[in-house]
C-alpha cells in the first residue's frame, strides 16, 4: 500500500508541474483526473502528452491510475453530465465513448485502473430502466477493457443512481464481469452511515482496485481536510491491512485546489502516521 494524491486537488497548476511536486513531497502515487487542462482526452496533441507523462511517471517511478470525474469536460454547462444512465442513447453514447478514450490512456500509462461512477439520471427514470441503462453500457465497457488489458473501478458515489454498497452489491452481480472491481472512498462510507469502513474493505478485497481518502462528516458530502470531520483513519488502516491492500490511497481534496501544495504536504504528514 502507497499513497498518492488526486490531480483534481491541483486544478490551478499544469500536470506536469503538480506531478513534480507529488514526487518531491513523497507521493507513490497520482491519481490522473483527465480534464480540459489536465491530459484532455480530446485534444489534437494527445498522444505526445500521453508519451511525455508517462515518460515523467516512470522517471519518478510513479504509479497511476485514471479518474473520470471532470465536471465540465463533456457538457460545458451541466456538471457531470451525460452520464451512463443519461435518458437518451446518444448521451450515454457520448459518456461510453469518453470512458473508453481513458481506457485507452490507461493502457499506454499502465495505469492500475480507471474509475468512475454512474451518474444521475435527469428524467427520474425508475431504477431497473436505470439499471438496464448503466449495465448494458458497462457490458461493452468491460469487453473494450479486457481487449486492453486494463481493469475498471467503479466508486459509489453519494447522490448518484449507485449510491451505496448495497447497490454496488446489486450492480456488480448484475455485470459479474472479471474487469469489473471496486473504487472505495472512505469518506462516501462515514457520509452515508455504513459503518465501520474496515468491514467493506475486507469484504471486497478481491475486487479493491482503488481507493478514495479524505475526511468527511456524517450526512454531508463534503471533502474536508484530515481531522476536520469523522472518519476513523485507525479503523480504515486496519481495514486495508487486513485486506491486504496493496494499490494507492489517494487523497482527494479538489476544493483545495487554491491551497494545493501546503494542502498535499499537510495531508502526507498526517497519512503517514498510518501507513
Amino acid at each position: 500500500m502507497f499513497l498518492g494524491y488526486n490531480t483534481n486537488g491541483f486544478a490551478h497548476h499544469r500536470l506536469e508541474d503538480a506531478v513534480e511536486i507529488l514526487a518531491e513531497l513523497g507521493y507513490g502515487g497520482v491519481a490522473l483526473t483527465l480534464d480540459v487542462h489536465h491530459l484532455d482526452p480530446f485534444a489534437p496533441d494527445l498522444p505526445l502528452r500521453t508519451a511525455a507523462l508517462a515518460r515523467q511517471l516512470a522517471r519518478h517511478n510513479l504509479r497511476c491510475v485514471i479518474e473520470t470525474g471532470a465536471r465540465f469536460l463533456l457538457d460545458a454547462r451541466r456538471k457531470h453530465q451525460p452520464t451512463l444512465v443519461s435518458p437518451t442513447p446518444e448521451e450515454r453514447a457520448g459518456r461510453l465513448e469518453f470512458l473508453k478514450r481513458c481506457v485507452d490512456i490507461a493502457a499506454d500509462l499502465s495505469a492500475d485502473c480507471v474509475s468512475f461512477w454512474s451518474g444521475t439520471a435527469v428524467d427520474n427514470a425508475p431504477p431497473g430502466v436505470q439499471m438496464v441503462r448503466l449495465v448494458d453500457r458497462l457490458e461493452r465497457l468491460a469487453e473494450y477493457a479486457v481487449e486492453r488489458n486494463v481493469r475498471l473501478a467503479f466508486e459509489p458515489e453519494p447522490g448518484m443512481f449507485i449510491d451505496t454498497m448495497p447497490r454496488y452489491a446489486e450492480l456488480h452481480a448484475a455485470l459479474n464481469h472479471p474487469a469489473f472491481g471496486l473504487t472505495l472512498d472512505v469518506g462516501h462510507l462515514v457520509c452515508t452511515g455504513e459503518l465501520p469502513v474496515s468491514r467493506h474493505l475486507t469484504a471486497w478485497r478481491d475486487a479493491l482496485w482503488n481507493v478514495h481518502i479524505e475526511d468527511m462528516a456524517a450526512g454531508v458530502h463534503d471533502h474536508l481536510m484530515f481531522g476536520e470531520g469523522e472518519v476513523d483513519f485507525g479503523d480504515v488502516f486496519a481495514g486495508l491491512r487486513a485486506a491486504g491492500y496493496a494499490g494507492g490511497a489517494y487523497v482527494e481534496l479538489s476544493r483545495h485546489s487554491y491551497d494545493a501544495v501546503r494542502t498535499a504536504r499537510k495531508a502526507k504528514a498526517f497519512l503517514d502516521r498510518h501507513v
